[in-house]
């Protein structure tokens, strides 16, 4: 019996040994450098000067500036599932509209040997076409169709819902992170268009007092000394002659509103704005009106097309101005001068509620023969009140945690009215449960709806690195905002952690374990085989089953400084090959996964009783455990040792005390504990009653007392 247990202590130490030796450690990543990034851009872009790090303009065919690629880390920093940022390449135009999304590094667990990377890089190539001014959420329209809204869905990744999530908010974070610095902000405010039913009389007057109209004065001597100190400052005799006459006298009115329209347009132009609407829907109309001597077109002016001296922009990117080209007729009370109509497109991101900029060039030439010229840009700010516009806002997407509870609200509420139920039997019940004679087949059924419907449909098997990566988030002061992103898993954490409080870590590993219940089904198919068990001697057991916390130090120490180290370590647990891939990896992944279930074949739950280092996990936090929840006699192990003999997992001491560290709840000693058939106390008493009631056979008087 010693040789085979050392046989087999032996090949559980090999086993470790392999999966470490796997797990060779990595070198720290170097900065991600431009020469890396250039791998990503592909014609007609190509790599500008580095702005920020990790970030780089890109540049078009012409030497413009037309977008930015840049690395997610740098910008957005969250922390994976595995605690490490998962760092992507994102390139956007110079309009906020994604060009690609590119992989470069991670440390995603299901990703690194599980699924493979394909899925991954499968889903960031979704974004491509879509602009960071959409609503993109990952997952499926929760309750009615999306047709006809406007969010944007992108598929997420069976078996990896956290991680994709994380990758999403890290891509959108990057994004307006670089929207902020380099695009001043595109994409902050919802679009607006002309509400066509809108009616309020107005007058001139109205427009002026409420902001409406808007005026820029520029005077001869204004002019003069912007020019003052160049080579033109004396080349317009009319300003150097007449310092106090107008320049510039412009008025800017937005009269896509009808109201506003009505306001300052004579019926017959009105008429015609109102053609104009009809075919231009999305264009919006622009008013000028200027009264000094500019007169705001050159003589290279054409009509419908954009204007050579004025220019807009809005948030920091231009506004494209054409000509409407119709003729105008104003009301007696408004001002009188040159009077231009320009519009722009509203699809090309105008919005008319929020403040833009008009800018009218001054230009000036010096010199007969290849004049040098000089411009100056006057400028002034307009903004249309809102009431005047229905404006489209775009539906706050929910927050992360909610889209996920959503997509998975079905199997949440199953879930939960399964921890309900089971924490009930578990509780004031348990004696009964434990002692009705449908308890074996109503746990066995327990066990299977762990595997099939907890495991591998709902990818709930609780794994170390969820710890491991609290530990490193901790210890980094990063957020913890990661666990939300997986709510199925995450209610069984928090159903584990309040079952710590009443039964320590029973709970979770004797009930709630997909890869625990595959182990059990594995050992009563040994039993039905009549294969041998090994009962592993108390002195061997107390060793092994302290290897759990050796592992679990050394994956805490990787976690703080070594995590690349991790993405291996991690294998030791075979859950992402048992459950999460459903046996579908690399052959040595399903032997090694596939030899732990023979080991518990002969072993009862050997991973989970020596090697698990979730299990060491639990049973640390087993530690807040408040009561002992299984009761016993005097007699327990003084002169009865039965519980100990039939305890599976030798977690019952020989004076009879259970040992919780190494409970997993199988309430098989409960059952015996009120069984009048097993529990010697209860028969060796029902004994003594039955001696005390037997009628005595003597002929002899009984004595007085």
């Amino acid at each position: 019996m010693e040789r085979r247990l050392r046989t087999l202590f032996r090949e559980v130490l090999r086993a470790f040994i392999i999966v470490v030796a796997m797990a060779a450690p990595q070198v720290a990543a170097a900065a991600f450098t431009a020469d890396e990034a250039s791998r990503f851009i592909e014609p007609p872009y190509s790599l500008g000067e580095e702005f920020a790090e990790g970030s780089w303009e890109l540049v078009n065919l012409d030497g413009r500036v037309a977008g930015y690629g840049f690395a997610s880390v740098p910008r957005a920093p969250l922390p994976g599932f595995s605690g490490v940022p998962i760092n992507l390449f994102v390139q956007v135009t110079a309009e906020g509209r994604f060009i690609d999304v590119d992989l470069i590094e991670h440390n995603e667990p299901i990703f690194v040997s599980g699924l493979g990377e394909a899925p991954f890089r499968e889903f960031v190539s979704q974004y491509k076409g879509h602009s960071i001014t959409d609503t993109l959420v990952v997952g499926v329209p929760y309750g009615a169709s999306s047709e006809g809204s406007s969010l944007v869905y992108l598929d997420g990744v069976t078996k990896a819902t956290a991680s994709v999530r994380i990758a999403h908010e890290s891509i959108l974070g990057a994004a307006f992170s670089v929207a902020r610095e380099k695009m001043q902000g595109v994409g902050a405010s919802s679009a607006a268009r002309p509400d066509l039913t809108y009616e309020e009389d107005l007058t001139w007057d109205d427009l002026v007092e409420q902001g409406l109209a808007s005026r820029r004065i520029v005077t001869n001597a204004e002019l003069q000394q912007a020019y003052a100190g160049t080579i033109w400052k004396d080349d317009d005799p009319e300003a150097v002659g007449d310092p106090d006459g107008v320049y510039l006298d412009l008025w800017v009115v937005d009269i896509g509103p009808p109201a506003i329209a009505k306001a300052v347009l004579a019926s017959s132009t009105l008429r015609e704005l109102q053609n104009f609407r009809e075919v231009s829907e999305h264009d919006e109309p622009i008013l000028l009106i200027e009264a000094g001597r500019h007169g705001l077109i050159g003589d290279a002016f054409v009509r419908n097309t954009s204007p050579d001296l004025i220019a807009a922009e809005q948030g920091g990117l231009p506004i494209a101005l054409r000509d409407a080209d119709f003729l105008i007729d104003l009301k007696p009370d408004v001002p009188s001068g040159t009077a231009l109509v320009l519009r722009t497109d509203r699809r090309l991101g105008f919005n008319p509620i929020d403040e833009w900029t008009l800018s009218v060039r001054a230009i000036r030439e010096h010199g007969s023969f290849q004049p040098e010229i000089g411009t100056i840009d006057f400028t002034i700010p307009h903004q249309t009140d809102e009431r005047f516009f229905v404006v489209d806002r775009p539906p706050d997407p929910p927050p992360v945690w909610l889209q996920a509870v959503q997509n998975r609200s079905t199997d949440l509420a199953a879930l939960g009215v399964g921890l309900a139920g089971l924490f009930i039997l578990l509780g004031p019940n348990m004696r009964a449960f434990a002692g009705h004679r449908h308890f074996s087949t109503f746990r066995l059924v327990v066990l299977a709806v762990m595997t099939g419907f907890v495991g591998w449909w709902g990818q709930g098997q609780l794994s170390v690195a969820t710890p491991l990566g609290v530990t490193r988030a901790v210890a980094e002061q990063k957020s913890l905002a990661f666990l939300l992103y997986d709510p199925f898993s995450l209610l069984i954490w928090v159903a584990t952690i309040v079952a710590f409080f009443f039964w320590g870590r029973a709970v979770f590993c004797g009930w709630l374990c997909p890869f625990g219940a595959m182990q059990e089904f594995t050992a009563k198919l040994a039993r039905l085989l009549r294969l041998p068990e090994i009962d592993v001697p108390d002195r061997y057991d107390r060793i092994l089953s302290k290897l759990k916390y050796v592992v679990l130090a050394i994956m805490v120490g990787a976690a703080l400084f070594a995590p690349g180290l991790n993405d291996r370590l991690i294998e030791i647990e075979p859950f992402k090959t048992a459950v999460t891939t459903y046996f579908v990896r690399e052959w040595y992944y399903v032997a090694y996964a596939v030899g732990l279930l023979v080991l518990s074949m002969f072993v009862f739950k050997g991973f989970c009783r020596y090697l698990c280092p979730l299990g060491a996990v639990m049973a640390i936090g087993g530690m807040l455990r408040m009561r002992k929840w299984i009761d016993r006699r005097v007699e327990c192990g003084t002169p009865c040792q039965l519980c100990k003999v039939k305890c599976s997992y030798n977690a019952i001491a020989k004076d009879g005390r259970i040992e919780y560290d190494e409970c997993f709840g199988c309430l098989d000693c409960v059952a015996i504990y009120d069984d009048a058939e097993r529990c010697v106390p209860l028969v060796l008493a029902a004994k003594g009653r039955k001696r005390a009631l037997k009628p005595s056979t003597t002929t002899e008087p009984v004595a007085a007392t």
